[in-house]
């Protein structure tokens, strides 16, 4: 059986006759009458009691009756989300970042949530490393990272240039320095993230290559852990710009320029290909671009591929 007959089917019990059905329908009453044999014959079961004149349902009719309204059901419910996603008036986006490129998204989902309210948003931590993988394993529809995956199977947006800073406290001596030399640094003890990256292998190499040491007398397991204990007159650090610019203009930690040190970082906004994206996705892509050109600065929308 398909959903037309089933249509066809509760028309006749609803209206009471297979003439009063053809006309709400807008068939020919033989139509009607050969769809519900067409039904019964599938059935195995009379569907009407054909010596009456009201076109009563048999035991078997009103079985099929409760099945067949709740399908139709199902299915009008099924169209109103579809639409509903269209519209924007439910659903749910998932992303894929790390502690540090969920800053970028702060922006972008504040102006998202404002357009469309009624989307759920999920931003799930995870190593930089594997979100490449989560996009194409459909764990999420989109990634932001700090490096090109070279991937063919990926789209990749530049979203965002970000600058790895040398900052310090208020009553740090340098924090009177307009600029310092990295052989200034040889002394102080530096606040580092536990995790490894690239841009911290590149700080090594930059005091490896001008002779000087770099003493990481504590690591800390996040960047607002690293923050605070350095405000707090702790050692000084290197830290994204994006993820300092509020204590900066607060005044709670002073940013130094290293003359010999320049390590710039784009982020990037990654999605499958070859998928289509959600209706929620092809929205904040638009937000995303949206943001760039209306606030401007470090934020961009670059497509790569």
């Amino acid at each position: 059986m398909d959903i037309s007959q089933l249509e066809v089917f509760l028309a006749v019990a609803r209206e009471g006759g297979f003439s009063r059905a053809a006309d709400k329908l807008y068939r020919t009453q033989s139509a009607v009458s050969q769809a519900i044999r067409k039904l019964e014959d599938e059935i195995g079961e009379p569907l009407f009691d054909r010596s009456s004149r009201d076109g009563l349902v048999t035991d078997a009719g009103r079985v099929l009756q409760e099945y067949a309204e709740q399908l139709l059901n199902v299915r009008e419910n099924a169209r109103e989300a579809l639409a509903e996603l269209r519209e924007l008036q439910k659903g749910k986006l998932v992303i894929g970042a790390n502690e540090f490129t969920a800053l970028y998204l702060l922006r972008v989902l504040a102006e998202f949530g404002r357009l469309h309210p009624a989307i759920r948003i999920m931003v799930q931590r995870s190593l930089g490393s594997q979100i490449p993988d989560d996009v194409l394993r459909h764990n999420c529809e989109f990634g932001v990272l700090t490096y090109d995956p070279e991937d063919p199977e990926l789209s990749s947006v530049i979203v965002y240039s970000d600058e790895l800073i040398l900052v310090v406290p208020p009553q740090h001596p340098l924090a009177q320095e307009t600029r310092v030399s990295i052989r200034q640094l040889g002394a102080e003890s530096f606040v580092a993230h536990i995790v490894s990256s690239p841009y911290r292998e590149k700080v090594l190499q930059a005091f490896k290559k001008h002779k000087t040491p770099l003493h990481m007398g504590v690591e800390l397991p996040t960047l607002q852990a690293i923050k605070r204990f350095v405000a707090m007159g702790n050692g000084v650090a290197f830290l994204p710009e994006i993820s300092v610019e509020d204590e900066i203009a607060r005044g709670e930690l002073v940013r130094i320029p290293v003359q010999e040190l320049s390590v710039h970082r784009k982020l990037r906004l990654i999605y499958r290909r070859h998928a289509a994206l959600s209706h929620a996705g092809r929205a904040f892509l638009k937000v995303a671009e949206s943001v760039a050109h209306s606030t401007g600065g470090r934020y961009r929308f670059d497509r790569e591929r």
